[in-house]
């Protein structure tokens, strides 16, 4: 089950507190405590899945020692119709943000704990790190960032978008916030290819075929996704539901092996949250 889980929690951490640096100009300086409830309707590695359809379900518990630095523990459930509700792990993480009137910047170091033989692509990750930095203004919000993975083997990968923040507030102090966001998602993919070569052979005689196998490590485009993240604040209570539509691209294929090779398709997807901060 190639599935990501990872990377939308730590989506979902940001957008959540983005909104709350866009509502609420006040900083509070004592510890605060957050929970919320996520759900991902369909889940995928840079849109790249296996035959069995998946959804996930994490809850998420953040705490916030400052109004910048702060800890979190995500445990992670899957559905599908091979398990009706199956424990994958906990996902841990450290992080820094920091919001101003023009930037947005967020640090992070992630530990995940899976259970033993757990199905997610994921259980093989040791550990990750990442940055990103937007820079907001009133017409494109521009965002870069960088993170590096390490299992068996370390892989680099970049992320560039554009999104424009659309806020309505409403009399009884809530506010409305739509962000059209479109990414561009980059990075190594590791691999081994086989082939066959011909070896040997003289005039008269053909020779003979020879397995060949390589170690592959290529930079390219894994996926664009177009989201429209909605979110509804209200006092503690905040509000989320992200439709995407992400499509894949430069999927792995191994010759004479697919059951090795990525599978992927352009698909839609729906990530729903709910936050309280106490």
């Amino acid at each position: 089950m190639k599935t990501i889980v990872t990377s939308t929690a730590l989506a979902i951490l940001a957008l959540f507190n983005i909104a709350h640096a866009q509502t609420d100009s006040t900083q509070k300086t004592k510890p605060q405590f957050k929970l919320s409830l996520n759900y991902n309707s369909n889940l995928n590695y840079y849109g790249r899945t296996d035959s069995i359809k998946s959804s996930g379900f994490f809850p998420m518990a953040e705490l916030w020692f400052t109004p910048h630095i702060y800890i979190s523990a995500a445990p992670v459930f899957v559905h599908n119709q091979l398990s009706a509700f199956d424990y994958a792990g906990t996902i841990t993480t450290l992080g820094y943000q920091y919001t101003t009137d023009k930037w947005f910047t967020s640090v992070y170091a992630t530990k995940p704990f899976y259970k033993p033989n757990t199905q997610l692509v994921q259980s093989a990750l040791k550990a990750q790190s990442g940055i990103t930095v937007s820079y907001l203004n009133n017409i494109l919000n521009l965002t870069g960032g960088g993170e590096v993975k390490w299992s068996d083997k370390t892989d680099f990968g970049i992320t560039a978008g554009v999104d424009h923040i659309i806020r309505l507030k409403n009399k009884s102090n809530s506010v409305f916030l739509f962000d059209p966001s479109i990414y561009v998602y980059a990075g190594t993919q590791q691999f081994t290819n086989t082939y066959y070569k011909k070896k040997g052979g003289i005039i008269l005689l053909p020779g003979r075929n020879v397995q060949v196998s390589e170690k592959v490590n290529e930079f390219a485009i894994l996926a664009y996704e177009v989201s429209l993240p909605i979110l509804f604040v209200k006092g503690p209570i905040q509000l989320q539901a992200t439709p995407s539509y992400i499509m894949p691209k430069n999927l792995i294929t191994i010759q004479g092996q697919p059951n090795m090779s990525e599978k992927g398709t352009d698909m839609l997807y729906t990530t729903l949250g709910i936050k309280y901060s106490f």
